[in-house]
């Protein structure tokens, strides 16, 4: 073998290195032109997007608590100051693009009874008797209900279709009464 002559192998290493460099030189300019082509398209700005919805939930915070409004957990609560019957104090709410309140924890049940009151809340058993819906049309859930015990018992044979919270000074509070009957009530409106 001669000597003059270059190696095959040493060659085919060459070759080999040379592409892998230009393979990396094409993949970093591949790169570069898609982050450009990004950061200069019509993509929306995430982060102002995000900082912007932020924005307009606190502005609608301060709205609401400025009027009556008080916020716990992604909801915003209106306790009134008078007393209607369940019908017309769900229209109240309803008016306000709310409806009256639907508790779905014991946290919410226990944010409801600081405010140490009757209230109306959004159960009804109007549709079936004995079959409790909130006033989304959900199912009452068993296990996140807060009756007294002993009810709902529609006491002394009488229609006692709606759902208030009446004996605050206990875990277990709700009651069910005539909907007739006067009572407080509170509104809820969620926020997204």
């Amino acid at each position: 073998m001669d000597k003059n002559l270059p190696d095959a192998s040493a060659t085919n290493r060459k070759l080999v290195v040379l592409i892998l460099g230009l393979l990396c030189i094409l993949q970093a300019a591949l790169n570069i032109s898609l982050r450009l082509a990004l950061y200069n398209s019509d993509a929306p700005d995430y982060d102002a997007v995000i900082r912007n919805l932020k924005e307009e939930r606190d502005q609608l915070k301060r709205k609401l608590n400025t009027s009556g409004w008080v916020y716990f957990r992604s909801s915003f609560y209106f306790i009134s100051s008078v007393e209607k019957s369940w019908g017309d104090s769900r229209d109240d709410c309803l008016q306000q693009g709310a409806d009256l309140v639907i508790i779905n924890s014991k946290e919410e049940n226990e944010f409801t009874r600081q405010f140490r009151r009757l209230f109306w809340i959004g159960l009804t058993d109007t549709e079936t008797e004995g079959t409790w819906k909130w006033v989304d049309g959900t199912l009452l859930n068993t296990t996140t209900s807060f009756w007294h015990p002993g009810e709902p018992n529609s006491s002394g044979n009488t229609d006692e279709d709606c759902g208030e919270a009446r004996y605050n000074y206990a875990e277990y509070n709700w009651n069910d009464n005539k909907c007739n009957k006067l009572n407080f009530w509170i509104c809820e409106k969620m926020v997204a």
